[in-house]
């Protein structure tokens, strides 16, 4: 059963034991990501998540924090969202004490010495780079912009070249201490523990409260649909096509989560039998989504040919209308029992069970344990499905990103209206 505790410093504290397994997960999740930056300093909360594994008073370098974790054979890593930063450590439970103590420094202790920064600009500059030389990555980037214009959630989460070389320790020590409290951080420990672990947590978190991050309230509102082209001499042509979805909050996210396994979301979707299998148009096609706190999106992705394209998006939209049209009785169960079956895998995996608790808690969501959300799921009736087809599939608030040896946007955009 889990259980939430919120400490004196504003921390919140969320975990959930599991009786038949040896490991423990612990992951630490601070609100704050890209849309918490403004247009000069675009992607240092991403840099600062690089900045973390660069070292601390204890543990000097990259190399010490990292033998110590390959010591016990732990997995850990971290990442940066567009409203979320996490760092986790999954290992042998023996080691969760480790595992504590090395997260905790991490966050509150590291050096952020300007050399390593200054190193850590040419890391950050390739990664953006093999994102820009990956088409079917880079789609997706290029879809956001459009689909968030307006919105602090249309940035690229790593930032340009500029503004990553233009970070320094100064500007990035301001933003780190601006975030990185109690108040916008939560904790959460899932697999096998002892009180004396949630008591060590307790006591090396010893971390400022600050004050909760805000994100901007300004939405724009698309009127008529949208195509941005990269041009790219490429045989296959990497396709993102979205609308504006609803936001994490929304009771409609049921449906829409069974409308997108439907649509697309596994090898027997609609998408993925009459694109690829009965027309041969792509290789792979899916349905998914993008849900913020308070706006979303939801993308159908595809890798297609070139010389078939036109084709393509009139088959795919063709699909679009026809879910809108409604979905069957044998559809809707197979999508539940598909997300049944995935959601009894993920239980199975402490890391698994502390994301599920953890992001649930940062975005002030009730924590619903996976049988319960289960059971919303399996409620959801026909008709809801399609009522949320038809609220987000309309081709007037569409945006169409296109990587491929192509230059006329007109062509494409003909094929929306």
């Amino acid at each position: 059963m889990h259980k939430k505790q919120t400490l004196k410093n504003g921390i919140r504290l969320v975990t959930a034991p599991l009786k038949e397994t040896q490991t423990a997960s612990l992951l630490v999740l601070v609100k704050v990501g890209s849309r918490q930056e403004t247009k000069p300093i675009y992607g240092i909360s991403h840099f600062v998540e690089h900045m973390m594994f660069k070292g601390t008073k204890k543990r000097p370098t990259t190399l010490d924090l990292s033998k110590e974790l390959d010591g016990i054979g732990a997995e850990y890593n971290a990442y940066t969202g567009k409203d979320v930063t996490g760092y986790y450590i999954k290992s042998d439970a023996r080691h969760l004490s480790l595992a504590i103590d090395m997260l905790s420094d991490m966050l509150l202790n590291s050096k952020l010495e300007s050399d390593e920064l200054e190193k850590e600009k040419g890391v950050i500059v390739e990664e953006i780079n093999m994102y820009e030389d990956n088409p079917m990555m880079f789609v997706e980037e290029i879809l956001e912009e459009m689909v968030f214009s307006g919105s602090q959630l249309g940035h690229q989460i790593a930032g340009s070249r500029e503004t990553v070389r233009a970070v320094t320790r100064a500007s990035m020590a301001k933003y780190k201490n601006a975030f990185y409290n109690g108040s916008n951080i939560v904790i959460a420990l899932a697999g096998k523990f002892s009180d004396k672990h949630v008591k060590e947590i307790k006591s090396k978190f010893a971390i400022k409260k600050g004050k909760k991050s805000k994100i901007e309230k300004s939405a724009s509102v698309q009127k008529s649909p949208k195509v941005k082209i990269r041009y790219k001499d490429t045989e296959q042509v990497q396709l993102a096509l979205g609308f504006p979805s609803f936001s994490q909050h929304d009771k409609r996210n049921y449906a829409l989560q069974l409308m997108s396994v439907i649509l697309g979301g596994n090898m027997s979707s609609r998408l993925f039998i009459n694109i690829r299998e009965k027309n041969g148009l792509c290789y792979f096609i899916r349905c998914w989504n993008n849900l913020y706190e308070d706006r979303g999106a939801t993308v159908i992705q595809a890798g297609l040919d070139k010389g078939r394209i036109d084709f393509a998006i009139k088959a795919i939209r063709n699909e679009l209308e026809k879910i809108s049209a409604g979905v069957t009785e044998e559809e809707l169960k197979r999508a539940k029992e598909f997300i049944a079956g995935k959601l009894a895998l993920d239980l199975e995996d402490s890391m698994s069970i502390a994301q599920y608790y953890g992001n649930l808690e940062l975005m002030g969501k009730p924590l619903i344990s996976p049988a319960d959300k289960l059971k919303k799921i399996m409620a959801v009736k026909t008709f809801e499905v399609k009522s949320v087809a038809q609220e987000i599939f309309d081709f007037h608030k569409a945006s169409l990103a296109i990587i491929g040896p192509f230059k006329d946007e007109a062509r494409f955009l003909k094929l929306l209206k």
